[in-house]
């Protein structure tokens, strides 16, 4: 992914939070799901269309303490891995 792109959350796959802030996602087509830690409920909830990987990072860091300085690579591979399993798109 670009950090200057605008990714977004497919709208049908259903966010389920769990305990201590971890998530699983869920695609009700395929039956498929993948755990998410509280970092990357941070990233989904802000795939809106509307932030670049880049603001994302911004507001985590702005958000939590310690954010590593390779936290770009992170959030990059974390939405990259997302598009590959189809719950993540750009918009056109």
């Amino acid at each position: 992914m670009k950090s200057t792109a605008n990714p977004t959350a497919n709208p049908m796959i259903v966010l389920r939070e769990e305990f201590d802030d971890w998530a699983i996602l869920f695609d009700p087509d395929t039956g498929n799901a993948h755990g998410i830690n509280p970092v990357g409920v941070f990233i989904w909830k802000h795939l809106d269309g509307r932030h670049t990987g880049n603001q994302i990072l911004q507001k985590l860091r702005e958000s939590c303490e310690a954010v590593p300085q390779d936290a770009e690579k992170e959030v990059d591979d974390f939405i990259e891995d997302l598009v590959k399993r189809g719950y993540v798109g750009y918009e056109a």
